[in-house]
């Protein structure tokens, strides 16, 4: 629902605050007072084409600021959190225009594209009159309508998953009968692969052992002639190693502990010392014992690792990742060389799919019929008494061929209407006249209203051409269509002002040398002048005011 909007040095509008409640909000003003305004602003917050033109005369920057609430817009929310836009059931939109460079848009703070703008205007707002926003022209939009109408979710969701799961077969069908296609040579390769795989026998983690074990043996006499040194250094020189070195401190130490007991920390210290050092000495000795001088060992490695290293740049991964690709190419070459059985098992498969697709579907075109033949009439009921008295409309189902099959179904929905008697049905899309396309959309939206799912419509020119009992007829329609969404109409008619819920008023103030357009809120007594002025144009009698109040009570009641 739309909340709020601040427009700011746009066209001839200095700053301008305006609060949005739910029902029908009707907006008025003398011609020229620049009603076309706010719904210039909104359109540039939905994405509208940018023209610095439109920038208050003086300044370099315009700003139209937008906030939805959108608790009742499940759509735009799943949108905004696709694609982490989300704000807890509020939607701000803010557009720039400036003098200085190229226009800039905003959602909920991030910056935003104008495609985005439109995606997300489309789930928020309807502008219907002289507007691109016309979302009924939108032939996805008119085959929602119809099924949001016919209230077959579970039906339309068979036929999508059945659609899925046929084409997927299908597509794995195109993939294994591409591959049988060059099957044989494919099966040599994927053979002596794998034979080359399986001969090679690499176990996990057997690269890393290699790599570590070649170090040690290429490098065994270094090695033992270091661990010979530190030996001889240790315990094996003879005059003075540091065993027998530190053996001697410790008699010492010991032998005069007799004479002071405070030397004991020293002397367990030494004994430790002494003790470490043995026990380096043992395992020094145990390494160079099993310390093996093995130049054949040292060249089976090497040709191991020459091994592992041609294979893996033969398939362009690294060594370790050889044993992970044996069972996966094993496994392709068990699927090719049943390939036939499955190809010839998948051709049932993907019939039977298509078969329950085309049931399905049948079950989702029989209750789009039925209720396309319902929703014609209604509409066509309510066309006669919104002055289109004769006009027709017919929502056609057309049979699609079988390439055009999706998930949606096998038909295409079109609206076709004929706003006068005696005239063919023609698409939607082709009615010439903007206040015709206006009072038609205003038809289908008040029937498919509760099931509609944009929760903002605004209205422009619906009741050009019209007057005295079809403009009540409009205004109760509005009205009506009030009760389920929020509205908001642009109207010159007193049977429509009269009718809103809320009231909002357009004026232009001028001082002579600046012009300023203003809109603001409505009390009781200010509608009835508002109202009164829209009967009785410049000269407002007793008379005139009392007729307003009796048709402002009359719709209140």
């Amino acid at each position: 629902m739309l909340v709020h909007i601040h427009i700011w040095n746009f066209a001839i509008v200095e700053k301008l605050d305006i609060e949005f409640e739910s029902g029908l909000t009707v907006l008025t003003g003398e011609t020229g007072a620049g009603k076309s305004i706010l719904l210039d602003a909104l359109g540039l917050s939905l994405g509208d084409r940018a023209d610095t033109s439109v920038i208050r005369h003086g300044n370099d920057k315009a700003e139209i600021s937008v906030t939805f609430s959108t608790a009742d817009a499940p759509e735009a929310e799943q949108w905004l959190a696709e694609h982490e836009m989300q704000s807890e059931n509020e939607c701000i939109i803010r557009r720039t225009i400036s003098n200085k460079g190229p226009s800039r848009a905003f959602i909920n703070g991030i910056p935003a594209t104008v495609q985005q703008l439109r995606e997300l205007g489309e789930m928020l707002v309807d502008l219907h009159g002289q507007h691109e926003h016309q979302s009924l022209l939108s032939r996805d939009i008119q085959r929602q309508l119809l099924d949001d109408y016919a209230d077959h979710k579970q039906l339309q969701q068979k036929v999508a998953e059945a659609f899925k799961q046929w084409h997927e077969l299908e597509d794995e069908y195109r993939r294994l009968a591409a591959a049988n296609a060059d099957r044989d040579n494919r099966l040599d390769l994927l053979r002596f692969q794998v034979e080359e795989l399986e001969t090679l026998n690499l176990q996990t983690g057997e690269a890393d052992q290699l790599e570590h074990e070649h170090k040690r043996l290429a490098n065994a006499n270094h090695l033992l002639q270091s661990v010979q040194q530190a030996l001889n250094t240790l315990s094996e020189h003879d005059d003075g190693s540091i065993e027998a070195s530190l053996n001697n401190c410790s008699n010492s130490i010991h032998d005069i502990l007799k004479l002071d007991d405070q030397l004991t920390v020293v002397s367990e210290m030494l004994n430790n010392a002494l003790i470490q050092v043995q026990e380096t000495i043992s395992e020094l000795r145990h390494y160079a014992d099993n310390l093996e001088m093995d130049p054949t060992r040292l060249e089976e490695v090497e040709q191991r690792i020459s091994d592992l290293h041609n294979l893996s740049r033969k398939h362009r991964i690294d060594p370790e990742q050889l044993v992970e690709l044996l069972p996966r190419l094993q496994q392709e070459k068990d699927d090719l060389e049943q390939a036939d059985i499955r190809l010839e098992g998948m051709q049932k498969n993907i019939k039977q799919a298509r078969d329950h697709y085309i049931k399905s579907a049948a079950a989702l075109t029989k209750s789009r019929n039925k209720t396309a033949a319902l929703l014609s009439e209604k509409i066509t009921d309510a066309m006669q008494g919104l002055s289109l008295q004769g006009g027709t409309f017919k929502i056609q189902v057309e049979n699609l061929p079988e390439e055009r099959w999706s998930t949606n179904g096998c038909e295409a929905i079109e609206f076709l209407v004929s706003a006068n008697p005696g005239q063919p049905v023609k698409p939607l899309t082709k009615v010439a006249s903007g206040g015709e396309l206006s009072r038609i959309s205003l038809a289908i939206q008040v029937i498919t209203a509760q099931a509609a799912r944009i929760p903002t419509l605004i209205f422009d020119e619906v009741d050009v051409g019209i007057g005295g009992r079809v403009a009540e007829i409009v205004g109760l329609q509005l009205r009506s269509l009030g009760q389920h969404r929020q509205v908001v109409c642009v109207t010159h008619l007193p049977q429509v002002a009269a009718l809103g819920h809320h009231h909002l008023q357009v004026s232009k103030q001028t001082d002579g040398n600046t012009t300023i357009t203003e809109i603001s809120p409505l009390d009781p007594a200010q509608r009835i002048d508002e109202v009164a002025r829209m009967l009785g144009g410049i000269e407002i009698t007793e008379q005139t005011l009392s007729h307003a109040k009796e048709m402002i009570e009359r719709a209140q009641a």
